[in-house]
């Protein structure tokens, strides 16, 4: 069961994230509620949040997912209670909206950028200070990094050479599996990888290059494929 307040803030972060896919700030919903200070925006945000309503994503600035619509089509309100002169109950209804999912979009997030990783012969991976801002849809949950891809070797994955390889940060991975391969403690590599015999074979997605075999301690599994982004010019 709703408040009116709280039915009215639902409603209002709901019409904005459908118009614009942006969280409203707290100074918007102070002013559309007629509220005195953002205390109470803060008051009725955890209410929604903790009777599941909505969510709060985590380490974003105005992020606020609508999860579900109300229980019951109605909410209470004050007004009403006080024509029937009792404080304390709360009676009349006013009729709440159809209120669906919505996902916002402004919900990205800034993953570190290393510099440019080969899809084919293996090159140095560098390490960069710059970011690149990654929808979160295209991640999971962990630690996550951006390399720039170079070459053609695995253009028969849907790799190729200019796309940001969006890697989950892990030191493990299956055989089949697309991993960001550290060789020799200095090159890095994005390729298929398969154990055989005791040996570490990094495959290409491509007929032109040949499978590279390494010992067990030359290779070292940095991440694995999560992603990718892609730039049209």
């Amino acid at each position: 069961m709703l408040t009116r307040k709280q039915h009215e803030l639902l409603r209002f972060i709901q019409t904005r994230l459908e118009e614009s896919g942006i969280s409203p700030s707290f100074e918007e919903m102070k002013e559309a509620l007629d509220l005195k200070s953002k205390s109470g925006v803060h008051r009725l945000i955890s209410a929604l949040e903790e009777r599941g309503f909505i969510r709060r994503l985590p380490n974003r600035a105005r992020a606020l997912e609508v999860l579900r619509q109300p229980d019951d089509t109605s909410v209470k309100t004050p007004k009403a209670a006080a024509a029937n002169g009792n404080d304390n109950a709360l009676a009349g209804t006013v009729a709440a909206p159809s209120i669906r999912p919505v996902v916002p979009a402004n919900d990205v997030i800034e993953i570190p950028l290393h510099g440019r990783i080969a899809a084919g012969v293996p090159i140095e991976a560098l390490e960069g200070q710059s970011t690149l801002p990654v929808p979160a849809a295209l991640l999971g949950s962990g630690e996550h990094y951006a390399l720039e891809v170079s070459g053609d070797s695995m253009v028969e994955a849907g790799i190729l050479d200019g796309d940001f390889a969006l890697v989950k940060r892990t030191n493990s991975a299956r055989d089949g599996e697309i991993v960001v391969a550290l060789v020799r403690g200095e090159e890095a590599t994005l390729k298929y990888l398969r154990r055989e015999a005791g040996m570490v074979r990094l495959d290409p997605a491509n007929a032109a290059y040949e499978p590279q075999i390494y010992g067990p301690d030359e290779v070292e599994v940095q991440g694995k494929l999560a992603g990718l982004l892609r730039r049209y010019h």
